[in-house]
């Protein structure tokens, strides 16, 4: 480098700059017949960023030129057929760098290799080319495989074992490390499988590494420079063909690995069969009845010889479409045949190739699809055991048949009614019961439908029903009045069930049922429907006719004076009323002149259909006792008048109201009667 001598050599470096032209540090040892790739490049230069390149050739002192980038008249005649024929040339790799390639370099090709770079700088500055040796050496590098399996593939079942052998050794004069790599055919590429580096390191391909960890594949050396790769247990992706590729490395003089060399063999070519595996029960379609036993049988076919387990696994599902996810295991035979435990479901092997399932006391909760699933295991070299094949049958359908309990249903009423008010009782009973046992129960189900004198379809309504535990749940129509215990629903006897309503209104006519149903305990003790019974209705209808009453009012002395005892009776009859009872109010209409009472008319007294007696408008406190109103007999009633006076004319009479009994011990008022008028008239009774 030109520099001004009086700056420091950090000056200089700092601030001088020169052209640099760089080859490999050398030697470099190649292996004679193999393609030789020299790199050269330069930095820190002027002028345009695309450098030309010039190589030349020594032996021993003069340099032969060989090629350039930039003269085609550059290459001497030595050289000029393997250049023209393009065994030798320059590939440029960058502006500022190409690579000198030499195929099939032979031992005359042993030298020193010299690049220079042309001048393009505004001054001379650094250096212009570069030298690296050469050295060839002879080719010691020897790979075979076994010729028997090269020749024939090797036919494997799914899980098998086989181990792959190929030989490398090199009597290279100098110390060089080999590097040995097992690869697969897939296609139309090779993929490394697992190798061992150079370096001594254990490598395993893309997509190899868990089962290299897992021990599944292995590459071990042996005796006279073997490389056995071993597999202990084939899968379907170890099908195809396989090779043993060498590469034959040298530590270089900046003490880097250089792969100066590469050789492979074709060692065997591997077809892997899948393990055929069919899966079938026996059945199609099976129907069976509560609490009978269902059997089922699983057939399980293979191509598989040699070791191997076969484990079996029974599924219910409810519908056909369920994934093995939404599916219930019911029992499973693992490949050491332990069987997993359960009380009404077992499985056995019935012989070498029949798994039998059988579901004691079945119930309809076991109605759905049954399937079954098996898969073959096969030993491995630790110990351990691999699933090959694995596949489930198509699912079978199964019905069980409800045991359905033989019973009648009869309806009558106890009770029925004549008029409103009046109780109904209605009573249902289960007869002619046939296998009703322990796991059956009765519950009862009550309805009305009104009656219409047209032909129109009326819907029942439903009154009350009992779920399994006989919990009551009532219906819209009764739900207030049975709140109230006017309406009540009960269990007779353990055959029998009654409806009551305590006071029967005319709303209530109608047809009225019943519907015994029968419930089955399943294994869970959950209590499932089994049938339903309905009884003849029976018609609750009693004739309404329009209440009459009438009133006779009769004076007992047809004449008396002022100061005399008035006396008169009224006499009641009625019909179409339920045991009536009455109630009485003594009423007086007075002249249009007595002007006490602008009305007309005066409530006296009277009396209640429970025979209290209330004093009305009568207001005389000098004669509080003069009035008497009392009852003779149920339909006779009695009024005194005593000390009667001249204001005491006009006419009287009797107004009745009949009660009927209502619901609750209540009355209800039924029709209103007024008596003929009997006189007081003073002037004429003189």
């Amino acid at each position: 480098v030109n520099c001004v001598f009086s700056f420091s050599l950090s000056s200089c470096l700092a601030l001088c700059r020169g052209r640099v032209v760089r080859v490999p540090k050398g030697p470099l040892i190649r292996v004679v017949g193999t393609e030789v790739v020299i790199p050269c490049s330069v930095s820190d230069y002027d002028g345009p960023s695309e450098q030309n390149f010039d190589w030349e050739f020594s032996r021993e002192t003069d340099f032969v030129r060989i090629v350039s980038t930039w003269d085609s008249t550059f290459t001497s005649e030595e050289y000029q057929k393997r250049v023209g024929h393009g065994d030798i040339k320059l590939r440029r790799s960058s502006n500022d760098a190409v690579e000198l390639v030499i195929r099939n370099i032979q031992p005359t090709d042993q030298g020193r290799y010299k690049c220079s770079t042309p001048s393009t700088d505004a001054t001379v500055q650094g250096n212009y080319d570069a030298e690296v040796q050469v050295k060839v050496i002879s080719d010691g590098l020897s790979v075979s495989g076994s010729k028997a399996r090269s020749s024939m593939p090797l036919r494997l079942s799914e899980g098998d074992s086989f181990k792959l052998r190929c030989s490398a050794i090199t009597t290279s004069p100098e110390h060089t490390h080999l590097h040995v790599t097992w690869q697969i055919k897939s296609g139309s590429t090779w993929q490394d499988i697992l190798s061992l580096t150079h370096e001594g390191k254990f490598q395993p391909g893309p997509g190899y590494e868990e089962r290299y960890s897992n021990g599944e594949i292995r590459l071990d050396t042996g005796a006279n420079d073997t490389y056995r790769l071993s597999v202990p247990q084939a899968s379907s992706v170890d099908g195809g063909a396989y090779r043993c590729l060498v590469s034959e490395w040298v530590r270089g003089a900046d003490s880097s690995w250089q792969k100066i060399q590469e050789k492979s063999v074709e060692v065997a070519s591997v077809a892997i069969q899948q393990t055929a595996l069919d899966v079938v029960i026996s059945t199609s379609n099976v129907s069976v009845t509560e609490r009978d036993s269902l059997d089922l049988t699983c057939n399980i076919t293979t191509d598989r010889s040699g070791i191997f387990q076969p484990e079996v696994i029974w599924y219910f599902s409810a519908s056909p479409d369920d994934t093995l996810s939404d599916a219930q295991v019911l029992l499973s035979m693992d490949l050491d045949s332990v069987v997993s435990d359960s009380t009404l479901i077992s499985l056995s092997h019935v012989d070498k190739n029949s798994y039998r399932l059988l579901v004691r006391d079945v119930d309809v909760e076991d109605s759905g699809y049954y399937f079954c699933q098996a898969a073959v295991w096969v030993p491995l070299h630790y110990g351990s055991w691999h699933k090959v094949v694995e596949r489930t049958s198509a699912p079978v359908s199964v019905v069980v048949t409800a045991l359905e309990p033989d019973y009648e249903v009869f309806l009558n009423a106890s009770q029925t009614p004549k008029f409103s008010d009046d109780p109904t009782e209605l009573n249902c009973r289960i007869t002619n019961a046939q296998d009703t046992e322990a796991n059956i129960r009765f519950t009862v189900s009550w309805y009305y439908r009104q009656r219409l004198p047209s032909d129109d379809v009326v819907t029942e309504e439903l009154l009350a029903t009992m779920d399994a535990d006989w919990t009551l749940l009532l219906g819209d129509r009764s739900r207030e009045r049975t709140q109230n215990g006017e309406i009540i629903f009960s269990k007779r006897a353990v055959d029998t069930f009654s409806l009551r309503i305590q006071w029967t209104s005319e709303s209530d006519r109608g047809d009225y049922f019943c519907v015994i149903s029968a419930w089955t305990r399943h294994r869970n003790n959950s209590w499932v429907k089994s049938k339903d019974v309905t009884s003849a209705s029976v018609s609750i209808f009693w004739a309404t006719q329009d209440y009459t009453l009438t009133v006779e009012a009769v004076k007992l002395k047809p004449f008396f004076v002022a100061g005399h005892t008035f006396e008169m009776t009224c006499k009641v009859s009625s019909k179409n009323i339920k045991t009536p009872r009455y109630s009485v109010l003594i009423t007086a209409e007075k002249p249009l002149t007595d002007q006490s009472n602008p009305n007309g008319t005066t409530r006296i007294i009277s009396l209640n259909q429970d025979s209290v007696v209330r004093l009305e408008d009568w207001t005389d406190q000098t004669r509080v006792d003069g009035v008497v109103l009392e009852k003779v007999q149920e339909n006779e009633f009695r009024y005194r008048m005593y000390q009667t006076q001249i204001s005491d004319a006009g006419l009287y009479r009797c107004v009745v109201t009949a009660w009927s009994p209502g619901g609750g011990g209540m009355w209800r008022e039924a029709v209103n009667g007024l008596s003929n008028p009997i006189q007081i008239d003073f002037q004429t009774s003189g």
